[in-house]
C-alpha cells in the first residue's frame, strides 16, 4: 500500500526536534516494516497557539490551493496514495486537506493520535474544532493513544471506526545496557524536554521546585534540551538554590546521542504538566530507567504507576519530590522499576507491535472505506 502522511502540526522532516516529530517518523518506520510505501503528502502547519480570524481566513485558502496541487498531481497517476493517513489531529491543527483530497481520489483516510475536547465547540476555538470535527466524522478509521482521548472523541466519531493505537517506538537503540552504578554514589537524575513557553516550562518550573526540597540528598541532575525559554528554565533551578555542581545543562542532543544520555542515568525525573503522553517516558523506559512523571490519563497509558515509576499528582512539586526521594532512598527499587519497564516497552510499545497494530488499523480501515456506498466515496 502507498500511503500518504500528513502531519498538520509538524511535519516528521521539520528541522526541530520534539516527540510529535518522534512520533510521525515512527508512523513512517511502522508503515515500512510492514511493506508499505509512504509520500510525506505536504509540510502545510495548521497549528496556532491561539485562534486569529484573518490567519485563519489565510490558512484556509493556502489550505485550499494545496489540495488542488495535490489533486492535480495524483489524478491518474501511478504513484498516487491508496490510503491517506494524517498525524495528530485537533482543533488546534485541524486537517484541512485530508478530507478532500481522500474524496477526490476515492481512497480510504485515516487519523492517528487524534483528541477531542467538547469545550472548544464553543468560544474562540469553535472554528477550528468545527474543522476537526468534519475530518473526524469523514474518517475511515480514527487511533486515539489512551482511553480519556477515545472517550472525547466518541461524540463524534461512530464506534465501528474508534480504535486504540497506543504510541510505539524501536527500542534498539535505547536497549543498551545500564551505565555503571556511579563511582561515589551519588544517583544520576535525567530530565529531557524543550525549553519553550507553555507546559515545557512549567514542567523545568515543578522539577526545579521539587529538587529544591531535596537539596540535602545527594543527587546530579543533567538535563537535555535547549530553546526559547532556557533562561527561565536556569532562572528556576538558581531561585530554588541549585547551582552547576548539582545541574547540567547539556543543551540540544541530537537524536542519536540520546541513548547514551539515559544509559549515563538512574532514574528518569519529567513533571509532564499539560503532556499528551511524553515520547520520552517510552524512550527512558526502554533504556531500563524508573521514571518519575505525572498522573495524568497519556502518561498512564505508557507507565504503570508503581511497577515501572511513580506518578504523583501533575504540578504538585511536593508530591513530586516526595516520589524521587522514594528512589533516591532506595537503590533496590530503582534497579526493579527499571528491569520492569524495559520489559514493559519491549513487550506493549516496540516497533513490531506498533507496526502490526497500526497495519490492523490501516486494514479496518480499507473495510469500512469499501462499505460505503459509491457516493459516499
Amino acid at each position: 500500500m502507498r500511503v500518504a502522511l500528513y502531519a498538520p502540526m509538524k511535519p516528521p522532516d521539520d528541522p526541530l526536534p520534539s516527540g510529535d516529530r518522534k512520533a510521525a517518523r515512527m508512523l513512517e518506520r511502522a508503515l515500512a516494516h510492514s511493506g508499505h510505501a509512504t509520500v510525506l503528502a505536504s509540510r502545510l502547519v495548521t497549528w496556532a497557539a491561539a485562534p486569529e480570524p484573518a490567519a485563519d481566513a489565510a490558512l484556509a485558502a493556502a489550505a485550499g490551493r494545496e489540495v488542488d496541487r495535490l489533486r492535480r498531481a495524483w489524478a491518474g497517476s501511478p504513484d498516487r496514495p491508496s490510503l491517506w493517513l494524517t498525524y495528530h489531529l485537533y482543533h488546534k491543527a485541524p486537517d484541512l486537506l485530508g478530507p478532500a483530497v481522500a474524496d477526490a481520489l476515492a481512497i480510504p483516510y485515516v487519523v492517528v493520535e487524534a483528541s477531542r475536547a467538547a469545550k472548544r465547540t464553543h468560544g474562540p476555538w469553535a472554528a477550528r474544532q468545527a474543522d476537526a470535527d468534519r475530518a473526524l466524522a469523514r474518517a475511515d478509521a480514527v487511533a486515539a493513544v489512551h482511553g480519556e482521548d477515545a472517550e472525547g472523541l466518541a461524540a463524534v466519531v461512530p464506534p465501528g471506526r474508534l480504535h486504540r493505537l497506543p504510541p510505539f517506538l524501536d527500542i534498539a537503540p535505547f536497549a543498551v545496557a545500564a551505565g555503571p552504578p556511579p563511582s561515589d554514589g551519588v544517583p544520576r537524575l535525567l530530565a529531557v524536554g524543550m525549553m519553550r513557553p507553555g507546559g515545557k516550562a512549567a514542567s523545568y518550573a515543578v522539577l526545579a521546585a521539587a529538587l529544591g526540597r531535596l537539596a540535602d540528598r545527594p543527587w546530579r541532575l543533567a538535563i537535555a534540551g535547549d530553546g526559547p525559554a532556557r533562561d527561565a528554565v536556569e532562572a528556576a533551578f538558581a531561585a530554588a538554590g541549585l547551582g552547576a555542581d548539582r545541574v547540567r545543562f547539556l543543551g540540544r542532543l541530537a537524536e542519536d546521542a540520546l541513548p547514551a544520555a539515559y544509559s549515563d542515568a538512574d532514574v528518569f525525573v519529567w513533571p509532564a504538566v499539560r503532556e499528551a503522553y511524553g515520547f520520552v517516558f517510552l524512550e527512558a523506559q526502554a533504556a531500563g530507567l524508573p521514571v518519575v512523571g505525572a498522573d495524568r490519563s497519556g502518561v498512564r497509558a505508557i507507565v504503570r504507576g508503581g511497577e515501572t515509576g511513580l506518578l504523583p499528582p501533575e504540578g504538585d512539586a511536593a508530591a513530586f519530590a516526595a516520589a524521587l526521594a522514594t528512589l533516591l532512598d532506595d537503590a533496590a527499587l530503582r534497579r526493579r522499576m527499571g528491569r520492569a519497564a524495559a520489559a514493559h516497552v519491549r513487550r506493549d510499545h516496540g516497533l513490531p507491535a506498533g507496526a502490526a497494530r497500526l497495519d490492523a488499523l490501516l486494514a479496518a480501515a480499507a473495510a469500512v472505506h469499501a462499505g460505503r456506498p459509491p457516493c459516499a466515496r
